[in-house]
């Protein structure tokens, strides 16, 4: 009788687990994506609204950004103290309804407010999601999940220039619209069948230091993204990274001292985690080195069009889940640190190749694609694995925060990998230095790259613990 009863409700349990990776990753995918969709959307909106200059249209990107990493820790706590099912749909209805306003805007103004929107729905929806997906699955199979959620935020990362550039052939607008039906779908299946875990019942988050952290993140973020600009050395620069210290500051003490930090002091003494929030902000870098290079140089070099270079890209990103699942099988053998060190190496691989084998002229079959391929091999091994080493030693009720942590360190490398990619570049005047200037900057981004995978190669986890299947840790113990 006691096997009759027990074996229905493991496979009930399964069956959700996996309903609920599906619905959620759904949204993740989504606001994922919009941090790079609109990039290659930029001209035809500069033209829509009047022949707006692109130094206002940037922050069309920026504000999401900026938003988007700042509210990613207090919307984690909310859903660890609340309800992570109720944060999650709330976040994607506010998505939803932010992309369906931005496809409606009328000038850059009402953009960037409806960006701002966009950002706040996708903040509350991504560490609640991991919430979610990790409350419901099996602990044998909690490492695998995580690989599959982060794959899913990854690969929309990267397809963001693909499919930006196939939707800007009918509209830009429709860069936006096209999160509208998605979206509603999720909602409408996540409203009927998502878990409802109960949270930890804590007191509100530290609104001070909230204040502090959306003041620390958006002044770091607006000096190096202006800083090429304003100059590096300008008042304004100096000020602005002058306030981001001071904001952090600020929000390091409050944490000190408040009763309910936004972000828990003991989440830093998670094994792994501050290693991994490293190791995020610094293989983010190059990410964003890698992705905004290639689209600079094919779209203003070799004159591609949105189309032809998101198609471009494709191969690389398409690497990204098959890699992530496969990685499962070697991190048994290995661990995880010598897997997360691998992607290191393979992402600055394709890099140095870029280097060393593009010309001025179009050459996509020899100089594009091979770099391109390796460099997405080396985001499958490491971002889910590196999420999945961070938060392997979280407890169950700091799930949604301590994600929220390491996706905030991630969208921070991105701002930092843009920015050191523009200062590399500079100005250069003619083709050749302008070849140069690309050959710097992709030998920059391999070697932050490889420092991505040396701070990786100190994780230190039982291998039990990073176990694809449920009979491989069942043979484990035996």
């Amino acid at each position: 009788m006691l096997v009759n009863t027990v074996a229905p409700q493991a496979d009930r349990t399964a069956t959700d687990s996996r309903l609920v990776l599906a619905i959620v990753s759904v949204g993740v995918l989504l606001s994922s994506l919009d941090l790079f969709i609109v990039n290659v959307a930029l001209p035809d909106m500069a033209r829509d609204f009047g022949n707006a200059e692109l130094a206002g249209l940037s922050w069309v990107l920026n504000a999401y950004a900026i938003v988007f990493a700042a509210l990613l820790v207090p919307a984690g706590r909310l859903g660890d103290r609340g309800s992570n099912r109720t944060t999650f749909l709330l976040g994607l209805a506010v998505f939803v309804l932010g992309s369906a306003l931005c496809a409606a805007a009328w000038n850059v103004a009402a953009l960037v407010a409806f960006r701002v929107l966009q950002a706040v729905g996708g903040a509350m929806l991504t560490p609640s999601s991991l919430g979610l997906v990790l409350t419901a699955t099996p602990p044998e199979r909690r490492a695998t999940a995580v690989r599959l959620w982060v794959a899913f935020g990854g690969l929309g990362a990267a397809l963001g220039p693909v499919l930006g550039g196939l939707l800007v052939e009918i509209d830009w607008r429709w860069v936006f619209l096209v999160n509208v039906p998605i979206g509603l779908a999720a909602l409408v299946v996540g409203l009927r069948r998502l878990p409802d875990p109960r949270g930890d019942g804590g007191a509100l988050p530290d609104l001070f230091g909230a204040v502090a952290l959306v003041g620390a993140i958006a002044s770091l973020v607006l000096g190096l993204v202006k800083g090429e600009d304003w100059g590096w050395a300008s008042p304004q620069t100096l000020g602005a990274f002058a306030a981001a210290v001071v904001f952090g500051v600020t929000f390091g003490v409050s944490s000190a001292r408040h009763h309910s930090p936004v972000v828990d002091p003991g989440l830093l003494r998670a094994p792994n985690f501050a290693l991994m929030a490293a190791n995020s902000v610094l293989f983010q870098v190059a990410f964003a080195g890698m992705l905004l290079s290639v689209v600079l140089w094919a779209q203003n070099v070799w004159g591609w069009s949105a189309l032809r270079t998101g198609l471009a890209i494709a191969p690389g990103p398409l690497v990204v889940p098959v890699v992530a699942v496969l990685a499962g099988r070697l991190i048994g053998r290995v661990g995880a640190g010598p897997v997360i060190a691998a992607g290191g190496v393979a992402f600055a691989a394709g890099m140095v190749w870029w280097a060393r084998a593009i010309e001025l002229a179009p050459d996509y079959l020899t100089g594009l694609l091979p770099g391109m391929v390796v460099s997405g091999l080396g985001v499958g091994l490491t971002l889910p694995t590196a999420f999945a080493a961070g938060t392997s030693g979280l407890p169950p009720q700091r799930f949604a925060t301590g994600s929220a942590v390491l996706s905030m360190a991630r969208q921070i490398g991105l701002a930092v990998g843009v920015a050191v990619l523009v200062a590399v570049l500079g100005s250069p005047t003619d083709p050749v230095a302008l070849l140069d200037a690309f050959r710097r900057g992709w030998y920059v981004v391999a070697a932050v790259a490889l420092a991505a995978g040396v701070v990786g190669l100190g994780v230190r986890m039982p291998r039990p613990a990073v176990h694809t299947a449920p009979e491989t840790s069942a043979a484990a113990r035996t």
